[in-house]
């Protein structure tokens, strides 16, 4: 008997927008950062995305899609969206609001659309790998698609 493919929600809303991705499945266990699944699957680090969900000071949330290896400018980040300012979304609250787990969040189909903002510098890459939504998942697919899928626009959002 072959084993049947498990569909995470994201991938899920990949096929009906008809996008062209893949995924790797590896072991995972619990919350793994993306700089040790990078090297776990041998990607360059360069390639690999993190999702960070953060709260405004209005109380709205906003999703950013950052390099692994870069760190939100939380000043920056709240100019693009608009908010005064900005606080990276409390862990105990990840589920509740996006239902996904850490690790396992992407910015494609969270319970809600929440406005999204992906680094500008993806805009460069032929493609990117992101969580594929679930904890051991990784999707890889062109940063203009997941522009797409998640209504994400690009911007500078990262520290120097």
């Amino acid at each position: 008997m072959s084993k049947k493919e498990v569909k995470t929600n994201a991938m899920r809303m990949l096929d009906r927008a008809k996008v062209s991705y893949s995924y790797e499945e590896y072991e995972c266990d619990d919350f793994t950062d993306g700089i040790q699944t990078a090297d776990k699957l041998g990607y360059d680090h360069k390639l690999v995305y993190k999702t960070l969900v953060t709260t405004g000071k209005t109380g709205n949330h906003y999703v950013f899609v950052i390099p692994i290896e870069a760190e939100i400018d939380f000043k920056k980040a709240a100019k693009v969206v608009g908010e005064k300012s900005l606080e990276m979304l409390h862990l105990k609250d990840l589920t509740k609001v996006t239902g996904y787990v850490r690790g396992g969040c992407t910015a494609i189909g969270m319970k809600k659309q929440f406005p999204t903002v992906i680094q500008e510098d993806a805009k460069e890459l032929e493609y990117m790998h992101v969580s594929g939504g679930k904890l051991g998942m990784q999707i890889r697919l062109a940063p203009q698609d997941l522009q797409k899928v998640a209504k994400a626009e690009f911007a500078d959002v990262i520290r120097p």
